[in-house]
């Protein structure tokens, strides 16, 4: 080997440092070579200044620049624990400190007076995992003081979370007026209902009425008295001698009555108090219905997605094949209208009652509709347009349910019960596009077919040809969008009055789109999606009828022609579609408040068209 190529050389030991520190601190153990002596609550801690400044942001500013603690042998400290300081001492020499519920408010305040951010964030974390209803708030006022926005934000994401457990405690009676204010203005407060709101500001206000009276209007103009049932306002906040003597509060009391009582002044009250807060648990379920197989072909699978879990799982499928199928939900039923079974377009119509488990037939429409917009209005479900495999459609029908007694003919569920089948899925036979029954759990059978007792009516014609458009119940009204006619895609948008039975034109949207997605959320109504002519789209457009405008909202984040749009939980739920390469499983959630799009679990048994509608599950 040649001498010359080897000048240098650098020997590393890894464990200097590991092996340095325990001798460090052994030496400062046994009182020797320490050269400053710290004061706290007269007990002394002596240390080495090297080691100190080295370690501790805080002794390093006063050591290493001109204070006149550089130079003094004996440091009185203030502001600072003793035991917590000599537990942070120690720790600086051997990187270790013990954290408990007896010290751990402490040690996060010494550290922090001393910069010691780990230490400090190793504290807020220990208390992050301790939280409580009994100590939240009091945690969140410590971790206010001490700047720690970590640990400040995991408590108020649980003081939210927990609100009505909170609110039972002593930590929110002794809370101010102006703290108590900024969690009630919260959207992302989780309650059960607004009543818990109401009753907790006035169990605060009731510790001490005298002076926290006054405070009682300011406080009630963030609890939503809209959103309480007509009965409660009645007995509960009526009756309250707080509200009854305060005219402000008697004045938001009549706001609330008059939402119940006149739903047609509710555009005029549409605002935060009206709006549900977003932390109410959304427990209804999504159903997505027929649609398409991998392959392409129509299919009668049905599946629902829990919000509450976040997770889709297999239903009871329909009776015939439907994919391009319209949807709507009334009196806690689901309906599926028309379609096509891959042969036809179809004019049949089937419900499916949750508590019961099954689908069973409905009165056929009086046209074959495919592409057909569904939407319910009270006690009445109207289809309008689509398209009868000839032509585009004008036509709208109206169903109703006979107020009759229902036959005692019915379908046997094997004895299973539509939850348990949910969970499990199902099997079974299908043949020319009806379900035969299950060869195995969760199967059914017909013993006898049965019909819903309802009957359909038309009602006055669109003023134009509408397939694969979109539908929404709106405020007293019926809205058709966009679509096409065969030859032309559409921007405009009409309503239909039923007390006028017209249809009148309103503004239209800001671009041509057929085979979107729309539904209604918080006094707005909301296109996304479809087909422009040009391109597949994913934009996303409001509208608001006191301005009779549309304006652009967040885009989603795929392009979703042929997508299913339903609102629940405050949210808009965006499901299946097309992207103009694939037909889509993916599913999307909105969020108003924040204009925000994110994605949600994907449907484990459709490739898009699905027809959507939302179910209460008791």
């Amino acid at each position: 080997m040649d001498s010359k190529n080897i000048e240098s050389t650098v020997f590393t030991q890894s464990s200097h440092f590991a092996a340095s520190f325990p001798i460090m601190e052994e030496i400062r153990r046994q009182g020797k070579l320490c050269d400053v002596t710290l004061i706290v609550d007269n007990q002394s801690f002596s240390a080495h200044r090297i080691v100190l400044a080295a370690t501790i942001p805080y002794f390093h500013a006063m050591f290493t620049h001109d204070m006149a603690e550089r130079q003094q042998k004996d440091i009185k400290m203030e502001g600072i624990d003793a035991v917590a300081l000599e537990s942070l001492i120690n720790f600086v020499y051997s990187g270790r400190v013990t954290i408990d519920h007896n010290n751990v408010q402490s040690l996060m305040l010494g550290a922090s007076f001393l910069q010691l951010d780990k230490v400090r964030d190793a504290c807020a974390d220990f208390l992050s995992r301790r939280l409580h209803p009994q100590n939240a708030l009091g945690i969140k006022s410590f971790a206010d003081a001490l700047s720690s926005s970590g640990l400040v934000r995991a408590a108020d994401t649980f003081i939210l979370k927990h609100f009505a457990e909170v609110a039972k405690g002593d930590e929110f009676l002794s809370l101010k007026p102006n703290q108590l204010l900024e969690f009630i203005k919260r959207d992302e407060l989780h309650v059960i209902s607004e009543e818990q709101v109401f009753e907790s500001v006035m169990s605060w206000v009731r510790k001490d009425s005298t002076v926290r009276g006054p405070h009682l209007p300011s406080l009630l103009t963030y609890v939503r008295l809209p959103l309480l049932t007509p009965h409660y306002l009645a007995d509960h906040v009526a009756s309250e001698e707080l509200v009854r003597s305060s005219h402000e509060c008697r004045d938001l009391l009549d706001e609330a009555r008059d939402y119940h009582l006149m739903p047609e002044r509710r555009p005029l009250v549409q605002g935060f108090r009206t709006r549900p807060r977003c932390g109410i648990p959304f427990s209804d379920h999504i159903f997505a219905v027929g649609g398409l197989t991998k392959s392409g072909d129509s299919q009668s699978t049905v599946e629902s997605y829990d919000p509450t879990v976040g997770r889709w799982s297999m239903s009871v499928p329909m009776r015939m094949l439907r994919s391009r199928v319209g949807v709507g939900v009334m009196r806690g039923r689901l309906y599926a209208f028309g379609g096509y079974n891959g042969t036809e377009r179809l004019s049949t119509v089937e419900a499916f009652n949750p508590q019961e488990g099954r689908w069973k037939r409905v009165a056929p429409m009086h046209c074959k509709r495919s592409a057909v917009g569904a939407a319910s209005l009270g006690d009445r479900l109207y289809v309008c347009g689509g398209y009868d495999g000839v032509a585009s459609l004008s036509s709208v029908e109206c169903y109703r349910l006979e107020d009759v007694e229902e036959g005692v003919k019915r379908h046997v569920l094997d004895g299973a019960s539509f939850s348990s089948r949910i969970g499990r899925g199902i099997r079974g036979r299908i043949q020319e596009g009806r379900w035969l029954g299950g060869d195995g759990d969760g199967g059914w059978e017909e013993e006898e077919d049965e019909e819903e007792e309802g009957r359909w009516d038309p009602v006055a014609l669109m003023s134009k040809h509408r397939s694969a458009g979109g539908v929404v119940a709106f405020q007293g009204h019926i809205y058709a969008l966009g679509g096409h006619d065969g030859l032309t895609i559409f921007d405009s948008v009409e309503r239909y009055d039923p007390l006028r039975c017209q249809w009148a034109a309103v503004a239209p949207m800001s671009m041509r789109r057929c085979r979107l997605g729309a539904a209604a959320l918080d006094g707005r109504i909301y296109a996304c999606g479809g087909y422009g002519g040009a391109a597949f789209l994913s934009s996303v457009e409001a509208y608001d009828p006191r301005c009779d405008r549309w304006m652009m909202v967040r885009p989603m984040g795929v392009t979703r022609s042929r997508v299913a749009l339903v609102s629940g939980g405050g949210f808009l739920w965006a499901v299946g579609g097309y992207d103009g390469a694939a037909n889509l499983s993916t599913m999307e959630t909105y969020d108003p408040r924040a204009d925000a799009w994110t994605f949600a679990a994907s449907m484990c048994a459709h490739e898009g068209g699905v027809g959507v509608g939302v179910l209460p599950i008791t």
